[in-house]
């Protein structure tokens, strides 16, 4: 059922024996970081609920076809509205979710990003999950499961997804992007998410740079590390994720070198300082020279 989806392979066992007995429980929360496939889980496991064969899901029969162009009436997935998911949403959930299926026996909704409901909305959707109809099932995505109500997480089945190995994350990119050049130091700060990787994979020659820039501290004179620190000065927008790589490579070189952990602290301090609104070419300025002297 899962063939095409990488990791967790222990849920996705779970999920497959509870369609083979029939045993679809109300309500479930599939939780862990992003990028790790817990939508791509859930809602393969939604079209399997809702499949009209033995099979399932068979990909074949009327539930299947119409789930797959994405116009299956007894299938929902609910998304944020801005930076929350409000309380009108869950009442129009509400509503349609105690109509009878149209194709199927049962109805599936998703809620992605389930951890970004207000307080109401969680209060809302809770008489829901008390009473729910006997033919609808409700899966609620997050990757923080301390957001939830916990009369919420009584009412659910909680799946705790793990972060992919690194060679499972390689392997993906290999075979869907044909990426063969991903780094170690990528797949360190990647940290187990699909997700993560393919924005990484994105922009691997500015995350090459870096390593670069950090390889050479103890070979160039400050003049030349500020002259290859270019990535860094047209990188406001991203400048957190590229500090972030750069302290995955120093951390590498700390475990043969410890001046290099003091490199790591002087990269925090001006992540703090940005997000402090500190003058941003002074910060990246500060940032270098202390580096440099450090190392050198």
């Amino acid at each position: 059922m899962f063939e095409n989806i990488i990791g967790n392979e222990t849920i996705k066992n779970i999920l497959e024996e509870n369609i083979k007995r029939n045993q679809i429980t109300h309500s479930y929360l599939m939780v862990g970081i992003q990028g790790i496939g817990k939508k791509m889980i859930a809602k393969e496991y939604a079209k399997a609920i809702l499949c009209l064969n033995e099979n399932k899901p068979c990909n074949n029969c009327k539930s299947c076809i119409e789930f797959n162009t994405d116009n299956n009436p007894d299938f929902l997935c609910v998304e944020p509205e801005g930076n929350n998911i409000k309380i009108d949403q869950v009442r129009k959930l509400q509503k349609q979710i105690q109509e009878k299926p149209v194709v199927s026996t049962r109805k599936v909704y998703i809620i992605d990003d389930a951890d970004l409901m207000t307080k109401e909305a969680q209060n809302c959707l809770l008489k829901t999950l008390e009473e729910p109809p006997e033919f609808a099932s409700i899966i609620l995505i997050g990757t923080n499961e301390n957001s939830f109500l916990t009369t919420i997480k009584s009412r659910c089945m909680i799946l705790h997804f793990n972060r992919l190995e690194d060679v499972e994350v390689k392997k993906y990119l290999e075979q869907n992007y044909d990426e063969k050049n991903i780094t170690q130091g990528m797949l360190d700060i990647a940290s187990g998410s699909i997700g993560r990787a393919i924005n990484l994979k994105d922009k691997q020659e500015q995350y090459e740079k870096i390593e670069q820039l950090i390889n050479s501290l103890d070979k160039k004179d400050l003049i030349d590390i500020v002259k290859s620190a270019e990535i860094l000065y047209k990188s406001k927008d991203d400048i957190n994720d590229m500090l972030d790589y750069a302290n995955v490579i120093l951390l590498r070189k700390a475990k043969t070198n410890y001046l290099y952990t003091n490199c790591i602290k002087i990269v925090e301090n001006t992540k703090k300082r940005l997000n402090q609104n500190g003058n941003y070419d002074m910060s990246i300025d500060n940032m270098l020279f202390k580096m440099w002297e450090e190392i050198n």
